[in-house]
Order: C-alpha cells, then sequence, then structure tokens
C-alpha cells in the first residue's frame, strides 16, 4: 500500500477491529502505524486521520466519539477517539 492515506485508512479499521464491540482507539493509534512513533512521522498524518475518520462514520463503517459519547460527524472538536459501530465490523 503506497498510499499513506491508503494505509491510515487500512490501520485505522483494522486496530479498531482488533479492539473489537466497544474497545475504541485514538487516531494516533493509527496515525503511528503508518508514520512510527517519532512526532514528525505521525504528527502530518493527524488532520488526514481526521477526515478519514469523518468519512468512514458517515459512511457507518466506524463511530468517532468523545467521552464515550457518538458525535456528530461534521460538528466535534477536541479529543476523540474511534469505535466499530454496534453490531458492525468496519468493512
Amino acid at each position: 500500500m503506497s498510499n499513506p492515506l491508503d494505509a491510515l485508512e487500512a490501520a485505522m479499521l483494522r486496530l479498531v477491529t482488533e479492539r473489537g464491540p466497544g474497545g475504541t482507539i485514538s487516531p494516533t493509534d493509527a496515525a503511528r502505524a503508518v508514520g512510527g512513533d517519532h512526532p514528525d512521522g505521525w504528527g502530518p498524518l493527524m488532520q488526514p486521520a481526521r477526515k478519514i475518520a469523518v468519512r468512514l462514520m458517515k459512511e457507518g463503517r466506524l463511530v468517532i466519539t468523545r467521552k464515550g459519547k457518538p458525535v456528530d460527524p461534521d460538528d466535534f472538536r477536541g479529543v476523540y477517539r474511534l469505535r466499530l459501530p454496534e453490531g458492525g465490523n468496519g468493512q
């Protein structure tokens, strides 16, 4: 997978699937999986990660949460986490 955005989306879906129902990941987890542990590698992926997460939520493939509650994908701020939709597998 040569496109880092495709790799980021794949990492996001793989990580939430590995966490299983009710488990969450930070978008940083996916960015680090693609960009490595140094902030120069994963930092630039954080804005694209947010855009990918919003698109995947609108597609029903994952849920963006803040303080444990699903957010409006078009209007959320601050720290957020990602999880599978109820009864979903992210695929």
